[in-house]
């Protein structure tokens, strides 16, 4: 089993409101790239949306929720199908996109306990603390030509050294994956 976190990023390391949809004065910088710099499978999750599982806080959850039960085509189909984890402590409802079930118990021991590969999208606070506990292997970051200058960051106070594994274009942005073990 392996923690896979994935994340859009400006170029000073913002990664909060890539879309817009959070209402920040910097939010939507992602998008001001064009649909096609956030459209498809842009992280190469492929398979893992078919054997892991999503790991998702509440606001993510609920964005996605609202976007992809309506869409088709290869890589909405799989993301729609995979196995989704809710870490909330305030829904309790989450039969609005298939497969999706709330995580019981703690964060880091559900974690922990998971057998399959688990893949943290956004969710910024849920990434940042399983880093906190060492728990994550890969980072997955689209990495957009844009400086924000303000907005949660990934990184925001950490210290940590990474091998990159790979690195290419991906439209707009550059993918960059880097392990930490």
């Amino acid at each position: 089993m392996s923690v896979v976190v994935v994340e859009f990023t400006t170029l000073d390391g913002v990664v909060e409101d890539p879309d817009g949809s959070g209402g920040t004065a910097t939010g939507g910088w992602a998008f001001r790239h064009g649909p096609e710099a956030v459209a498809g499978d842009k992280f190469r999750l492929g398979a893992l949306l078919d054997t892991g599982v999503l790991l998702l806080g509440r606001t993510t959850w609920e964005l996605f929720a609202k976007l992809w039960p309506g869409r088709s085509g290869e890589f909405p189909d799989r993301l729609n199908a995979a196995a989704k984890l809710v870490a909330t402590r305030t829904r309790h409802d989450v039969s609005a996109w298939q497969n999706s079930v709330l995580l019981q118990g703690d964060l880091v021991e559900a974690v922990e306990r998971e057998e399959r590969d688990v893949v943290v999208i956004g969710s910024i606070g849920i990434a940042q603390e399983l880093a906190r506990r060492e728990l994550v292997d890969e980072y997955r970051l689209l990495v957009f030509p844009s400086v924000v200058g303000a907005g949660r960051r990934l990184f925001d106070g950490a210290a940590a050294d990474f091998r990159l594994v790979s690195s290419s274009r991906a439209g707009a942005a550059v993918l960059s994956t880097y392990r930490t073990r």
